[in-house]
């Protein structure tokens, strides 16, 4: 019996799992699907996919049970980024510093300081609701309302960028293999571009899924679309398990 727990505690999965819980990421990631950070972020909109299913079949107790693990898990996000916002803020400026697409470079850092503007109305929310500081209601509503506007405008700007780069990157394709044997690339280095090319357009669109996915969610707090806890849940889940598999694979590359 022991040697059967030694296994599955002392699996392979399972210390990677932990490493990916040792970051931040990982962690928000898993906040959703199981008790930590992405996994929070994962069991979070399953929750509110969940509750929506158990209120519209009339299990109301069940339903706020659910929903109270929601709101739970989601205050512990907040409390777990308190200091995101300053890693914006460095994303910004190195990316102002770097050399690059003057296009990509503006909305990287437009997206970043959305982040930042998000992040932080995001905290003072969060400390009124926990009753750190006091708000009067209706300063509260507005700072909640400039987070999700903040929220939303960061992942425009993201969308933006990764359309940006995928046309660049295209562009830069389309160029190596249109271009002559005179050029300056022999073969072998050619073929190693256009894999690196390769390999650059997969993670944008990748990341572009993520985007278009979770850009419905400040929008329909926003009141801009209607879409109802179901179908919010269900996006939401979605794009944390897709960002856990990035945060997964950054882990295990290390």
């Amino acid at each position: 019996m022991s040697s059967v727990a030694s296994q599955v505690i002392l699996h392979p999965y399972v210390s990677h799992f932990l490493k990916v819980l040792a970051t931040t990421n990982g962690r928000d990631k898993l906040h959703l699907k199981f008790p930590s950070y992405k996994t929070y972020r994962a069991l979070q909109y399953f929750a509110r996919f969940f509750t929506w299913v158990l209120l519209r079949r009339g299990y109301t107790v069940e339903g706020a049970r659910w929903n109270n693990l929601k709101n739970s898990l989601a205050s512990g996000r907040k409390l777990m980024r308190i200091f995101k916002p300053l890693e914006n803020l460095q994303t910004a400026l190195r990316t102002l510093q770097a050399i690059g697409s003057p296009t990509e470079q503006i909305t990287t850092i437009a997206r970043q300081l959305s982040y930042f503007g998000y992040l932080s109305y995001d905290m003072l929310v969060w400390s009124h609701s926990i009753r750190f500081v006091a708000f009067t209601p209706e300063r509260a509503a507005k700072f909640n309302k400039l987070s999700f506007r903040f929220w939303l405008s960061g992942i425009l700007f993201s969308i933006a960028n990764g359309l940006l780069k995928g046309n660049r990157l295209a562009t830069e394709a389309k160029a190596l293999r249109n271009s002559s044997e005179k050029s300056l690339l022999d073969d072998g280095a050619k073929r190693s571009r256009l894999a690196a090319i390769a390999s650059e357009r997969t993670v944008n669109q990748y990341q572009l899924t993520i985007d278009l996915l979770d850009v419905w969610l400040p929008a329909t707090a926003l009141g801009l679309v209607n879409l109802n806890d179901g179908v919010a849940g269900t996006l939401g889940f979605i794009s944390s398990i897709m960002a856990l598999r990035t945060q997964w694979a950054a882990v295990a590359s290390k």
